[in-house]
Parts: structure tokens; sequence; C-alpha cells
């Protein structure tokens, strides 16, 4: 009986950024052959389970297929391991959505132009939305000499301006995306990497 068993994938996570999701594991270690993986997933709607694009892969990663890109749909995959005739146990993950569990990046900042008061910033969302989304970007901005006292300002444009500025003084920001979809369900994005600006002399 042992021998025809395999040890299971261990480390079985779905690993989701900007909404393109894949499965990940850990490899199976064995003495001799090449150990290969299959993948099913099911949704909440059909409780059966359906061959993903990957049985029998070398690899210990599967990305999601188009058919599984509606965000708000319930999934659960689930992946063992093959050689010859032996297979090890099925690891199921945990039920993924999309819209609640993946991660989003921070906003590409294209340009800031300096001005003696503001600071003015064009940037373009981390991914494409779908119909009935809306960003808001997180603004974060402090005087560089002072960073303890940081200030925040909320905006829902690509092209935004930080007023009231000191002349001739450095300022620095960092940038979060809120994503916010037709069911009023909020996902807040990782920061951007602080960029600092000097004003300048009026």
């Amino acid at each position: 009986e042992s021998s025809h068993h395999l040890p299971a994938p261990k480390d079985v996570v779905v690993y989701s950024y900007n909404f393109c999701s894949s499965l990940r594991w850990s490899p199976v270690k064995v003495d001799r052959g090449l150990v290969l993986y299959t993948v099913h997933f099911k949704t909440g709607a059909f409780n059966q389970w359906d061959e993903m694009n990957c049985t029998r892969i070398t690899q210990t990663e599967c990305s999601f297929p188009w058919s599984l890109k509606e965000r708000r749909w319930t999934v659960v995959l689930r992946v063992r391991a093959e050689l010859g005739q032996a297979t090890s146990d099925w690891v199921e993950t945990d039920p993924f959505v999309a819209e609640r569990n993946t991660t989003i990046g921070p906003p590409k900042v294209n340009s800031v132009t300096e001005s003696y008061d503001s600071l003015l910033i064009s940037v373009t969302p981390p991914f494409g939305s779908e119909s009935g989304d809306f960003f808001q970007y997180h603004v974060s901005y402090w005087e560089n000499a002072t960073s303890t006292t940081k200030k925040e300002t909320k905006t829902s444009n690509t092209l935004f301006k930080i007023g009231n500025l000191k002349e001739l003084t450095l300022y620095c920001f960092k940038i979060q995306v809120e994503l916010m979809t037709r069911l009023n369900f909020q996902l807040l994005g990782l920061p951007s990497v602080p960029e600092c600006y000097r004003t300048t002399i009026s």
C-alpha cells in the first residue's frame, strides 16, 4: 500500500495579485522519478471537481484559466502528486474569492510637476477596471524634515494636486488604491514606494 502512496504537496496556497491568480505549492521530494501534479477546481455554484489546464504538469504552479476570471465566484482548488501509478492524497485550499482575497498593487506614478505651492501628480491604476468598479486614491504626504506629521487626502482622479505647500521644501508622498465595486465591497491596495520632490520658489 505504502509503495503506491506519495507524500501530498505542502504549502498549497492561492497567490493572487491584481486579480491574476494561481495555485502554488512546494515540490514533493522522492528518491527517483519525476513527480507530476494535477490540479482540479470547483466553484461555489457547482459542487463538482473539474480539471484545470494543469493535468500531470511538472511545475509547482498552476495559473487560473479564463473560465475562472469572475471575481465574485467562490473557488476551491485541490492538487495532488503523481508518479507512475502512485498518487498522493488531494490537498484542498480554503475557499477563494478574488474580490476579497486578491492583493492590489500600488498605482504607477507617471509624472510629478513641482510648483512653488503644490505638486501635480499623474497616476495610472494598477489594472484595468471592470464596469461598476471605482478607484479611490489615498494619498499620504509629509514634509521630509518632519516626517512624523503626515497629511492625508483622497481623490478619484488620476491627475490631482497636493496643495498649500511651502516653497523650496522637500515633500514626500505615497499612494494606495482603494477599489470599490458595485456591491460596495472595498479593497485597499499596497502603498507605493515613497517619492520625494522639492517645491520651487514663487
